[in-house]
């Protein structure tokens, strides 16, 4: 080979060299589209009614927004909360959404590397003497019309990303997988809240039952002593008629709280993931008074950022309908693919392993929609469209977030104040009460005032056990819209 030969040869070798290396330059940096960037959100630096939720903060103790429940010192509570995080359903079905979600961006990170696979064949064919290669083949010296081919080898593709439209894919499918991770924690904070909230809901009724019944017993007593007034001579039949009623409208009142009692222990089982009934009897008996943590607002809204799974889940959307549109606009650029095959191909087994059976093979593909009428344009248009709609959907989700914790803030706070005048109610009542039977036993007053007395004393009793609960339900929705239940 002459100098001037070689040369030759080297430069062409130099220009492919350089070429192969402008490539892999290209499809290791360039990524078409905008590069993702988290958009501000305006959150104010502290809830409106944060200064109302501090003195009834003083009062109780802190607890760990991470595990909240156990900051109402209830064994049963956490044991249901712990039990729930265990065995729920919807909690085994998000686990399954993150799983698809792991896999999709699994998938789509594999489409950036090559694509191996071997293959080997026996084919075994008897030629048609009427088709053209038989007629052609049959003129000649020892043709048979039986063959066997025997064939095996390897393949490899690969699509090299110019463009970077495989690198978008793999970011939108990763952020999806982050999506799905924070529904997953959401999943994990509301059966947790819903949970305590349907535990809250079983002790209210359970104790507002224990006061009916005992009203019940009191309102006998009465009836009793009517009864007894009326056959010394010194009462009257319309007072007993009187008592009747007021005992039976009392007992009017259990039945509805049983259906509430029943159905919130239904409510629990299925959170359980377990038949109605199973975990009944362990919540039979009513427990003491209601222990209710503080709830910590010291990092503001803008903490809602990091804890809320929904918000969270929302802003990595809108990261992947940011990547979509890499993924849209790559289309304008064309499609570099390199295939090569390593085979050997023969019609006899034995030598099939031999340098004249060996077949080799390489090809170098381009794809480039040059004339697609605005089909290109039409599919960016439209991931810019999805890309508008997540970004107003995150920043809805950061504006309910807030509201919801200020929501929960107000209902706790309001029904702090009710419960501390509904405590001074009851005990007013109570001696009103314990007065008027005294004084209708001298004679100084009709059975109608005791009667009434009772009627209110049930009455704001009721209440009170009812409103306990619900500041205890209302703190859970607290702790829940400030995304705890998770670290």
């Amino acid at each position: 080979m002459t100098k001037q030969a070689q040369g030759g040869r080297v430069q062409r070798t130099a220009t492919l060299a350089a070429s192969v290396a402008v490539m892999f330059g290209l499809a290791a940096c360039a990524a078409v589209g905008p590069d993702y960037h988290a958009p501000s959100v305006d959150a104010p630096q502290a809830y409106r009614h944060a200064a109302e939720v501090a003195p009834v903060n003083d009062a109780r103790q802190p607890v760990s927004l991470d595990t909240w429940w156990n900051g109402f010192n209830d064994p049963v509570l956490t044991t249901i909360v712990q039990r729930v995080l265990d065995q729920n359903l919807d909690m085994a079905a998000s686990v399954a959404r993150v799983e698809q979600a792991r896999a999709a961006a699994s998938f789509a990170g594999a489409e950036l590397l090559p694509q191996g696979s071997a293959y080997g064949d026996v084919s075994k064919q008897r030629q048609s003497l009427e088709s053209p290669l038989g007629k052609i083949g049959s003129k000649f010296p020892g043709y048979t019309r039986g063959q066997t081919l025997y064939s095996v080898g390897a393949a490899a593709t690969w699509e090299i990303d110019l463009a970077g439209g495989l690198r978008r894919g793999a970011e939108a499918a990763n952020a999806e997988l982050q999506a799905a991770e924070a529904n997953h924690l959401g999943v994990r904070i509301l059966v947790a809240a819903e949970a305590a909230d349907a535990y809250f809901r079983v002790r209210a009724a359970q104790s507002r039952i224990a006061i009916a019944e005992q009203q019940v017993t009191t309102n006998q007593r009465l009836l009793d002593l009517v009864r007894l007034r009326l056959a010394d001579g010194i009462g009257a039949e319309r007072e007993q008629a009187q008592a009747e009623a007021q005992l039976a409208q009392t007992r009017v009142t259990i039945p509805p709280l049983r259906i509430e009692l029943e159905t919130q222990l239904n409510r629990l089982d299925v959170l359980m993931g377990a038949q109605p009934g199973t975990y009944a009897a362990e919540l039979r008996d009513s427990q003491g008074a209601l222990t209710v943590p503080q709830v910590a607002l010291a990092q503001g809204p803008a903490n809602l950022l990091q804890r809320r799974p929904d918000v969270i889940a929302a802003e990595r959307r809108l990261a992947a309908s940011n990547a979509r549109i890499g993924v849209a606009t790559a289309e304008y650029y064309p499609k570099v693919s390199l295939s090569a095959l390593l085979g050997f191909e023969s019609l006899s087994a034995s030598k099939l392993f031999t340098a004249q059976a060996f077949q080799p093979a390489a090809t170098a593909g381009l794809r480039w929609r040059l004339f697609d009428f605005g089909r290109v344009d039409a599919e960016v248009a439209g991931a810019k469209g999805v890309h508008a709609e997540a970004l107003a959907t995150y920043r809805q989700a950061m504006l309910q977030a807030t509201a919801d914790v200020e929501n929960a803030l107000v209902s706790l706070t309001q029904l702090d104040a009710q419960r501390l005048e509904l405590d001074k109610e009851v005990g007013a009542h109570e001696r009103a009460r314990n007065a008027s039977e005294d004084a209708y036993k001298g004679g100084a007053v009709s059975l109608f005032e005791v009667l009434d007395e009772d009627r209110q004393l049930l009455a704001a009793r009721d209440q009170q056990a009812k409103v306990r609960a619900d500041n205890a339900r209302a703190a859970v929705s607290a702790f829940r819209a400030l995304g705890g239940g998770w670290s």
